[in-house]
């Protein structure tokens, strides 16, 4: 039963917080319109659609990952009874807020909207400040040693080249 809680309320979840931040709000700044039609713009809007692409298969899979591994919830009142460190989580500790930067800049990139990158920029700090304030200690006080062994093995933003060894459930 808490497994069919968790999905339903990570899909919630995945709507109300990733679908506002990443999804409406980029909307309300840019209302979708293109700022920019010069062709030289053409590869870094390429480049931003490989963003929004990698960025939300990421985002559902860390999503997918917390309700069906961690039997729990990205939201803090339906936390996670595991410690979820598979799939992504082996190459970066907060995928799902390095997938929400990817889709909210690749989106500033594909409209050359100056006002997107900018509020990605602010989006990217909020996470950093509520990372380091409020998840990461309560992480090391749920979960302790084996928290602290991955934040050893694993970095906060920057993904590893390789998947770090330290926990064998690839899946």
């Amino acid at each position: 039963m808490r497994r069919v809680f968790a999905v339903l309320g990570s899909a919630l979840f995945l709507v109300l917080a990733p679908g506002t931040v990443a999804g409406l709000v980029p909307w309300w700044i840019s209302r979708w319109r293109f700022e920019t039609h010069v062709i030289w713009w053409l590869p870094l809007r390429v480049g931003g659609a490989m963003l929004v692409a990698a960025g939300t298969l990421a985002l559902l899979d860390s999503f997918a990952r917390f309700a069906i591994k961690g039997l729990g919830t990205p939201a803090p009142v339906f936390p996670t009874c595991y410690l979820v460190i598979t799939g992504l989580y082996r190459y970066v500790r907060n995928p799902m807020y390095v997938a929400v930067v990817a889709v909210i800049v690749g989106q500033g990139l594909i409209l050359g909207n100056v006002r997107v990158l900018e509020y990605g920029a602010l989006v990217w700090l909020g996470f950093h400040l509520f990372v380091v304030m409020y998840e990461e200690p309560t992480l090391r006080a749920t979960f302790g040693p084996e928290y602290e062994g991955f934040c050893g093995g694993v970095s906060r933003w920057i993904p590893r080249l390789s998947p770090w060894p330290g926990h064998d459930d690839e899946a």
